[in-house]
């Protein structure tokens, strides 16, 4: 039986495991500890930010945003629909609603022109959302420029959920570095991973030393425990900022192989009938932290359900592309600003098995799995010669020359 092909597993090397070691060597095992700092330090420098507080996870980093901005009960929160539940749980954590934006077709993030015109139309009534929660999807930014100035002309604090989407870049920047807030993941399943793990950045260094204050417990400056405030248990542990301090080194490579990933699939599969794939949108670089694509039924011969089906009999997983959250039954309550392009995107999408750890022999498996699927795709074996392709990718983060 051929071994399983996971989705996007974690990839380790060797340097995490020296930093961990150090961590029990000098016993520093709590949520606090030297790796911490320096894997914020060390973090700010790779994406430019200038200050970040590393925490449990990036749903909690969002959480924290969210309460730093002052989202309370009774406010609305605008939120693109096109993603994990983990971008708008935390909305409802705080007691406000979430109001869902439909994604374009250029990035499949939010679309900036539906949210310009519904801030101007919510402008005059006086229903205008405490903040906007902007997803950068599948490891590629949205067009930040358009949503920051119609937030900024609002006075609306933007978050940005870069979880996805570390190793991007928007216009030579680091998506998450635009906004008041940006957050990050470190799940197991991210181009890098600390296990569990997540960071929040910002410019603004009295939210970052708020945030760590209100992810450790809230403890007020005393000899005693004494509580002032309601916090919340989200520090990032010292061995786990450990693994994340190797993961780092490696940032550029991670991306490079999942960019080469893309490009291996895009040359054996982008001209098969009923078959497209996420594009790249031309104001930056993706991760592509999971290849997505499309496909026509009618074209190919098979829907994308049953291509999924046809992958995991042979021990391939593939996922729908994220069911857009105004469809979650848990959301059916709440406002959704256009949805057909989501729908769209969610009926006909699947991801593909993207980890940087894949070899030529797993890739040509998927590959030849997907062929199989489709009725309606040529007998003639599909080329892909791996041996010429992904050499042409620089390093994303040049900063981690530095390390």
């Amino acid at each position: 039986m051929n071994k399983p092909i996971l989705l996007s597993t974690p990839h380790i090397g060797d340097r995490e495991l020296e930093f961990v070691q150090e961590a029990f060597d000098t016993n520093w095992i709590a949520p606090v500890g030297p790796h911490v700092d320096a894997f914020e330090q060390e973090f700010c420098q790779v994406i430019g930010a200038g200050h970040a507080a590393a925490v449990s996870s990036g749903t909690a980093a969002l959480h924290l945003a969210l309460r730093l901005v002052g989202v309370q009960p009774g406010d609305e929160v605008f939120c693109s629909t096109l993603t994990f539940i983990a971008t708008a749980n935390p909305i409802t954590y705080l007691g406000a609603t979430p109001v869902f934006i439909d994604s374009d077709r250029t990035s499949w993030n939010m679309n900036p022109e539906l949210l310009r015109l519904e801030l101007e139309n919510r402008a005059p009534i006086g229903k205008l959302p405490k903040a906007v929660v902007l997803v950068h999807l599948y490891g590629q930014s949205a067009d930040i420029e358009p949503i920051l100035k119609i937030c900024n002309h609002y006075d609306l604090p933007l978050i940005e959920d870069a979880a996805e989407a570390l190793g991007a870049t928007y216009k030579g920047r680091s998506p998450g570095t635009f906004g008041r807030i940006g957050i990050y993941s470190f799940n197991g399943n991210k181009i890098i991973t600390t296990s569990g793990g997540g960071m929040l950045v910002a410019d603004d260094s009295q939210l970052i030393a708020k945030a760590r204050f209100l992810a450790t417990q809230a403890r007020d400056l005393a000899p005693h425990y004494q509580h002032s405030e309601i916090g919340y248990n989200y520090r990032l542990s010292n061995v786990l900022a450990g693994i994340g301090r190797g993961q780092l080194r490696v940032l550029s490579e991670r991306v490079t192989a999942r960019r080469r990933n893309f490009e291996i699939y895009q040359k054996a599969l982008g001209s098969l009938p009923g078959i497209e794939f996420m594009p790249e949108a031309s104001f930056g670089s993706a991760t592509r932290w999971l290849t997505c694509l499309t496909i026509d039924p009618e074209a190919f011969g098979a829907d994308r359900e049953q291509v999924r089906l046809a992958l995991a009999k042979e021990q391939i997983e593939a996922r729908p592309v994220w069911k857009p959250l105004h469809l979650q039954p848990v959301f059916a309550e709440c406002d959704c600003i256009g949805g057909a392009v989501a729908e769209d995107l969610f009926a006909r999408g699947l991801c593909l098995p993207s980890g940087s750890n894949l070899t030529d022999q797993d890739l040509e498996r998927v590959i030849s799995a997907i062929s199989s699927a489709g009725p309606n795709v040529p007998i003639e074996p599909v080329p892909w010669p791996p041996s010429t392709l992904g050499k042409t990718y620089a390093p994303v983060v040049d900063e981690l020359a530095r390390f």
